[in-house]
């Protein structure tokens, strides 16, 4: 059985080779997606670990949890701490740590690094050990910075240039002194980072001088990490700063890392594992098809003695063989994909810290464990159904119909199963968001489930739906409408591959329309506003952006969205600072209780908070600010809040005195101007912040437009990944069609032999693979409308704004992309048919 099992793989190898294909690109996107997310992984901990080689202890700040009426303070890291800490036994040298964000902005005026990997920091006295000099000397006064080196070759900068920097809107102009290396993984990521004189950078990150965000302690030789840890904890106090080693600092950040890649990995394997899915159907299909087309053979190896385990056995290792060769080729493949994509992130300005390609044990496993058992479970079946067939039976006839019992067992499971994902569905959409989650998924599975084991009986009235159009074709077309229902598993098998690649793709597609709908009008709606100003990365403000702004010609009205914590009935919540005389101006928030007035000790709520509270309108509460000073506030009114714009609202005259910030940081600034959104309006503002690459100004189109660009992204991305699975699908109707056509070989000679030419037969054949693509399409797409409203029923609660959008152009281009998968493939099986010699043919079994 072993040598039949050989003979049989070599005899078929083309047949075979589709099958390879379609579970070798599944292994290569599983293998490329392990070694990509293990090289970028073990890229950044190496480099992250490095930026802790000149720490041996790190003192922090502790965290003091909110209790009662108090918010908790964040204690202050001293200079009197950090001499403490440098003169502590087994303690080299100490350095207080600044940091925050810094934007630098190249030549031409536009950011460096994206804004969110943009930092800033202390140079420690005249030669700080973390930041060796490339060039010049250490920045002194706030007029001089230093930058690093990878920054300084991007953008073409030197010792003595000026550079245009900005910490959280006002514009600086330093000159720079140095150039540094460093190994910061934000840098090596692609980020920037600028260093100031301590003094310097005390003043503009924490806005006092004297305290520090962090002390790292060096250990004098001879002196372990863990033994200087414990000296430290004897001299710093404990509800001041915890300490922690720098090792146990390097191995957080690493399992930080694993932890953003895994959220990663599992991303894209999820997308491997719907090709891999897909996949199946093709193997199922083959191996059936290979199966009935050696009944005769598997009828006699049974009559001379073979038992039905050894040929289920012998169809088993024939996959097992199948899966090996695809597992090694798509491993292989997947290597290359991985050093790609690296690759690719570096045309794509994502730099990636330098490392090597990370090729581990686990990644083999799983590539040959995914291939070979992929493979083998899909053929199990095709191979059990070979080995229940009775000799006498299989000697008799190669095509064994099925029977009325099992037609109506299989109609009536598939009912079952799709009423119940139906149900489940629907019953999943009157629940609450997070709560109807996990039964939407449920049901989603069980229809589709129920919708392939259905194929074969919708599959007749759909194709029979396209006769019509079909008889345009005359004699090709009826006889391509015969033979994609001749065998209607088999028709169901491959168009399901399809099928399932499009319920996806359509379904993504009509909730990211709907969503985009939604939050552009909860966007604009809410807004009365002309211009909204806020920082490229969504750092907070400094109030003198909102103070500029007002001085602006043709600015009417200003209000910044300053945030701020508080506790009220003992618990925190976050208080919203505006301006109360101009705020109404500025939004359009319907009010359902109250009137809609923000001044003094009047505030006004949204619809949740105030139902968590009781509160209604002319309620009263008292809140407790950061000061741990108390006052009583008074519900002027109650909005309807959205995830833009939410929370107890108070006016920034009642706020300010309370904050204990040196300087309060507004997330937003919004503005009206007199003559409205303009060109010429937009530069007059731009200009007044100076022309800032870190501040964004954007009018309601701007909000619109880039909230467009995110969902196209987005979907972009997911039409990326999910092409793989369509890719399979296409390998599925190829590998059906060429192997139907070596099946009906001697029934295509007799049609030549009547008088059927060349062209006729390419057409009968390209037809039924454009009826068996669209069959799929039309399915995938219904099914992906379906799942796309049922999950945007779950967000209608939490988004008062959303509305089905039904993408009717992307729908009929997803259609159009079934029948292109048609025609293409059946431009081989086609070719191949027309090329059969008629004599030969005729004579074949």
């Amino acid at each position: 059985m072993l040598r039949t099992a050989l003979r049989n793989v070599l005899a078929h190898k083309t047949r075979l080779l589709m099958t390879v294909l379609a579970v070798m690109l599944g292994v290569a996107f599983v293998s490329g997606t392990l070694v990509f997310t293990n090289t970028i992984s073990d890229a950044y901990q190496k480099s992250s670990a490095k930026g802790f080689d000149q720490v041996d202890v790190a003192i922090e700040p502790t965290s003091a949890p909110d209790e009662g009426d108090k918010i908790g303070k964040t204690p202050e890291l001293t200079q009197a701490l950090l001499d403490k800490a440098a003169k502590t036994p087994g303690a080299d040298s100490a350095i207080g740590v600044v940091t925050g964000f810094t934007a630098i902005a190249d030549k031409n005026g536009k950011l460096i690094g994206g804004g969110f990997q943009s930092q800033g920091g202390n140079y420690w006295g005249t030669e700080d050990p973390r930041y060796p000099l490339e060039s010049g000397q250490a920045p002194t006064g706030k007029n001089e910075v230093a930058i690093d080196s990878e920054t300084a070759k991007r953008a073409g900068y030197k010792v003595g240039d000026t550079v245009r920097l900005s910490i959280d809107g006002p514009v600086l102009t330093p000159t720079i002194t140095a150039v540094f290396t460093t190994d910061d993984g934000n840098v090596s990521a692609g980020g920037s980072l600028a260093l100031f004189d301590t003094a310097t950078a005390q003043q503009l990150f924490l806005h006092k001088t004297g305290t520090y965000d962090q002390i790292n302690v060096k250990a004098a030789p001879g002196t372990s990490q863990t033994a200087l840890r414990t000296n430290l904890d004897k001299v710093v106090p404990e509800d001041v700063a915890d300490t922690t080693t720098g090792q146990q600092l390097a191995d957080d950040q690493a399992a930080m890392i694993e932890s953003q890649m895994s959220g990663l990995k599992t991303s894209l394997l999820v997308f491997a594992g719907i090709a891999l899915f897909v996949g199946t159907f093709i193997i199922a299909n083959t191996f059936t098809m290979l199966v009935a087309q050696r009944t005769k053979e598997l009828a006699l190896l049974r009559a001379v003695g073979a038992s039905r385990k050894q040929v289920t056995r012998s169809v088993l290792l024939e996959a097992f063989l199948v899966g090996a060769v695809a597992a090694v080729t798509g491993l292989i493949a997947g290597i290359g994909i991985g050093a790609g994509l690296r690759a690719l992130m570096g045309t794509l300005d994502a730099t990636v810290p330098a490392g090597p390609l990370i090729i581990s044990p686990g990644t083999i496993v799983t590539s040959f464990a995914v291939g070979i058992l992929i493979t083998m479970l899909a053929a199990w079946l095709p191979g059990r159904r070979a080995a229940k067939i009775s000799p006498v039976a299989a000697m008799s006839s190669v095509h064994a119909a099925a029977t009325t019992k099992s037609l109506v067992l299989r109609n009536t499971l598939g009912g079952l199963f799709a009423a119940a994902g139906i149900t489940v569905v629907l019953y999943a959409t009157t629940m609450d968001g997070t709560d109807g989650q996990a039964p939407m998924g449920l049901g989603a599975v069980l229809l589709i489930i129920g919708v392939f084991i259905l194929t074969p009986l919708l599959s007749r009235p759909l194709i029979a739906s396209a006769a019509p159009v079909l008889r345009i074709f005359g004699v090709s077309g009826k006889l391509a409408r015969q033979n994609s229902v001749r065998n209607p598993r088999r028709t169901a098998a491959t168009a399901s591959a399809l099928m399932i690649g499009l319920t996806l793709i359509t379904g993504m597609t009509v909730m990211a329309g709907s969503l985009q709908k939604s939050i552009d009008d909860m966007a604009t709606a809410s807004l009365k506003a002309d211009y909204v100003v806020s920082m490229a990365n969504f750092n907070s403000l400094s109030p003198d952006v909102e103070k500029k702004l007002g001085e602006t010609d043709g600015v009417t009205a200003t209000s910044p969205l300053r945030n701020a914590p508080s506790r009220i009935d003992g618990e925190t919540e976050y208080l919203t600072g505006v301006t109360g005389s101009t705020i109404g101006e500025l939004t359009d928030l319907k009010v359902d209780n109250g009137s809609f007035k923000v001044g003094g000790t009047q505030v006004v709520v949204d619809e949740e908070t105030a139902k968590s509270h009781g509160w209604k309108a002319g309620s009263t509460f008292t809140v407790s600010y950061e000061d741990d000073k108390k006052q009583q506030l008074t519900v002027a009114g109650v909005y309807e809040g959205n995830d833009l714009m939410s929370g107890i609202m108070l006016d920034t005259a009642t706020l300010a005195p309370h904050q204990t910030d040196d300087d309060p940081a507004d997330m937003q600034v919004m503005l009206k101007t007199a003559g409205g959104p303009s060109d010429a309006t937009k530069d007059r503002l731009e200009k007044a912040l100076g022309n800032n690459p870190a501040i964004q100004v954007q009018d309601k189109q701007d909000v619109s437009n880039d909230i467009a660009q995110m969902f196209t992204l987005m979907l972009n991305m997911l039409y990326g990944l999910l092409a793989m699975a369509v890719i399979v699908a296409v390998l599925g109707v190829i590998n059906t069609l060429a192997m139907s056509v070596f099946e009906r070989s001697q029934e295509i000679g007799m049609l030549r032999a009547i008088g059927l030419d060349r062209k006729g037969i390419k057409r009968m054949v390209r037809l039924e693979s454009l009826v068996i693509s669209l069959f799929g399409g039309v399915l995938g797409v219904g099914l992906g409308v379906f799942f796309g409203w049922a999950a945007g029923e779950l967000l209608a609660g939490k988004m008062p704004t959303y509305e089905l959008v039904l993408p009717w152009g992307r729908m009929a281009v997803f259609l159009l992309l079934a029948a292109a998968v048609g025609v293409l493939a059946a431009l081989w099986p086609a070719r191949r048919a027309a090329r059969l010699n008629m004599l030969t043919a005729i004579k074949s079994e």
